[in-house]
């Protein structure tokens, strides 16, 4: 890859801590592995208005391109990723949800339909959402994310549309 993207990488936890957040290690791994560069790192309890908070600030920070969130993707009564970081979506990319489910059918089975992972664009920036397993994380980075963000994918990618900015 020729041109790496400003990323940043929210860890959604009311537990982990950086020392023991081995899906956003894992991210932000991957994204330097492929030539991008580590913009933003932070965990947050999984508190709606918090996500936003982060999230707003990132979105209208002109340097983050993209946003990789692990965690709070589930249907427990403390996960509210989507209900926080959808409502600031200027449009939705559905097909990364789809997609993501279908890739972790292969390795998950039927627990796969309670992942909630989604993805969106705000002020042209792409917002990835993850369940918080590394394990998820891997299957959305080498199945989705690693060829959608790389410039050079064909025949098209996510890097393309942030650089040419036409989801403003």
């Amino acid at each position: 890859m020729t041109n790496g993207l400003n990323i940043a990488v929210l860890t959604v936890s009311d537990t982990r801590t950086l020392d023991t957040d081995t899906s956003g290690q894992y991210l932000c791994d991957e994204l330097a592995q492929a030539g991008h560069h580590l913009a933003a790192r932070h965990i947050e309890i999984d508190d709606m208005y918090r996500l936003r908070a982060v999230v707003s600030k990132w979105i209208a920070d002109e340097t983050i391109e993209v946003v990789l969130v692990t965690g709070g993707t589930g249907f427990t009564t403390r996960d509210s990723t989507p209900e926080a970081l959808a409502p600031l979506f200027d449009a939705d990319i559905t097909g990364f949800g789809e997609l993501f489910r279908q890739l972790s059918y292969a390795e998950i089975g039927t627990s796969t339909v309670q992942s909630r992972a989604f993805a969106g664009l705000a002020n042209n920036t792409v917002i990835f959402c993850m369940p918080g397993s590394t394990g998820a994380c891997r299957t959305a980075w080498t199945g989705i994310l690693k060829q959608q963000l790389d410039i050079d994918h064909r025949p098209c990618n996510f890097a393309e549309l942030i650089r040419k900015g036409t989801h403003q």
